[in-house]
């Protein structure tokens, strides 16, 4: 059964002064990565997402794009209050003609899966929901220092984000309210333009960060550890015109042979990373068998191994790669594969190390029949 289609939209065009910190606090550090990070995964890898729109701030753009690497969503420009920002992103939004779309604070990083699917069911059946938490403590109104009348908390709701909804039913809202009038949220809007908005159970555990303190709270500060994995890869030389290792052609008279360009180098590499997080070998992911990759650049490869990591909240922090051969010579080729491959990872070139050696003459690699290579990559991850 095919689903609505459905967007996120993220709300990262505000400046967040409240928190402190310099930078805005989407950007922030929250244990290790930005804010933005952990709330677009969220988004990335629901299964009913099947867009991610993000409203920043036009000062933000470098911030984002660093960010965004990962996850390449699509961006736009907010506007000077929240209500002109998400109008703005839904107008953006409008050409990919989504049914449904969640509007969602960047500064909410722990959105759950499950309040995802709850709100997404709910639209399933009508034309907007919310998430909400039932107030726990004594409410008052307040008459200076003082209490005043008391209010029963059980008419009352804590609202969160993502907000849900009807696509063009929020749309046409927009398009129908007041110039000038800046809502506090899209289900207040909603509500304006007679749309019926219905609560869903929210979780406590998807807060909204707003203070300096907030980041300091000891529930989001988990161990940093590092692992490594490793990968070793063999193929055989034949006559040619040049060889592919660690992502360089290499002019020669030979040629490595393997269904894909053969870069041993490279394979080791891919199997090192997939190592470190426990995803399996290059050929699970990359059949030979598989006609598709007959040809391939191994730079693919790599580049897969890389998205996997991430989405695996594993990030490359080294890589060593020993080639095994007598020819061709790898020292004049030595710099230009550790900036491919530390290009590669997203490193820089002193995290990369290209080592090269030989068997004296002994075995495969000695009678000039093929090449070997090992590898061990690092990554760092929280625990």
């Amino acid at each position: 059964m095919s689903h609505p289609k459905t967007a996120a939209l993220i709300v990262a065009a505000g400046r967040g002064h409240r928190a402190g910190g310099g930078l805005p606090k989407q950007y922030r550090d929250l244990d290790g990565e930005p804010v933005l990070s952990r709330t677009l995964r969220a988004f990335h890898q629901h299964p009913r997402i099947d867009m991610i729109r993000v409203v920043i701030h036009p000062d933000d753009q470098e911030l984002f794009d660093q960010v965004n690497q990962e996850f390449a969503a699509s961006c736009c420009y907010g506007g000077d209050t929240r209500s002109q920002s998400v109008h703005n992103g839904l107008r953006a939004l409008r050409s990919e003609k989504p049914d449904h779309v969640l509007v969602h604070d960047a500064a909410r990083p722990f959105v759950p899966d499950d309040l995802i699917d709850r709100l997404c069911q709910a639209l399933d059946q009508g034309e907007a929901a919310v998430p909400g938490l039932p107030i726990t403590d004594a409410v008052f109104s307040r008459g200076g220092d003082q209490i005043a009348a008391g209010i029963d908390r059980d008419t009352l709701v804590r609202v969160q984000t993502p907000q849900a909804f009807h696509f063009e039913k929020l749309m046409s809202a927009f398009d129908a309210s007041k110039a000038g009038i800046a809502y506090p949220d899209e289900a207040s809007l909603a509500r304006s333009g007679g749309i019926p908005v219905q609560i869903v159970d929210g979780d406590a555990a998807n807060i909204k960060l707003t203070f300096a303190e907030d980041f300091q709270m000891p529930v989001f500060h988990r161990q940093m550890i590092t692992v490594s994995g490793t990968g070793y890869d063999v193929h055989r030389l034949g006559p040619g015109d040049g060889i592919w290792l660690c992502g360089v052609k290499i002019p020669c008279p030979f040629d490595l042979i393997g269904h894909s360009d053969a870069d041993v180098g490279l394979h080791a590499l891919v199997d090192a990373l997939l190592g470190a997080i426990g995803a399996g070998d290059i050929g699970q992911h990359f059949p030979p068998s598989d006609p598709q990759w007959k040809g391939a650049a191994s730079s693919a490869f790599v580049d897969h191994a890389v998205s996997l990591a991430r989405k695996a909240g594993s990030v490359p922090v080294h890589a060593d790669i020993t080639l095994v051969c007598e020819k061709p010579k790898i020292g004049p080729h030595r710099d230009a594969m550790k900036a491919r491959v530390a290009d590669l990872l997203g490193l820089c070139q002193t995290s990369v190390n290209i080592k090269a050696t030989t068997t004296e003459g002994l075995g495969f690699a000695g009678r000039g029949e093929g090449i070997a290579a090992h590898a061990i990559v690092t990554v760092k991850r929280h625990e």
